[in-house]
Parts: structure tokens; C-alpha cells; sequence
């Protein structure tokens, strides 16, 4: 992602395409902040892009997890301290 600033870093899982949609579902990791989760669809017509949209949510924790499992990948995130 060459839009990224460089201390951040973006890993792909997953693009599924069907008629006109593409949808890649990838984690974003933040230096000193939760990882997000997100999911972009964008939306293609006569082979030009027309539309985007994502959901984005903050990667749940092992704490956070209510099924035990990660949200991405096999590991659970590094954890995130806040200081105020």
C-alpha cells in the first residue's frame, strides 16, 4: 500500500470477486495503536473502478475473543498499552 505511512504495515488474507465486486479482507498493524481489521468492496463497471466502501473494527484481543480464536491469522495480536 503505497498510500501508508511507513511505520505501518498491511497483510492481505483474502480477495474474493463475483460479477462487478472485489472484496479484500486484510489487517492493518499500528505502531502504539490496535490493529484494525478491515474489509474493502469496491465495485467495478466495463473494467473501470467506480466504488469503494470498508469496515473497519479495532483486532479483538485474546481477552476480547468471546470464541478464543484470533480474528486474523493464527495468532493473536501483540497487546497495546495506552499511557495517558
Amino acid at each position: 500500500m503505497k498510500a501508508l505511512p511507513p511505520e505501518m504495515k498491511y497483510e492481505n488474507a483474502l480477495i474474493l470477486a463475483e460479477g462487478d465486486y472485489v472484496m479484500a479482507h486484510g489487517r492493518y498493524t499500528r505502531p502504539d495503536e490496535p490493529n484494525w481489521i478491515v474489509v474493502d468492496v469496491m465495485r467495478f463497471k466495463d473494467g473501470i473502478f467506480e466504488e469503494h466502501w470498508d469496515v473497519i473494527q479495532d483486532e479483538a484481543t485474546e481477552g476480547q475473543s468471546k470464541s478464543g480464536l484470533p480474528m486474523f491469522g493464527a495468532e493473536f495480536p501483540r497487546q497495546v498499552e495506552k499511557f495517558s
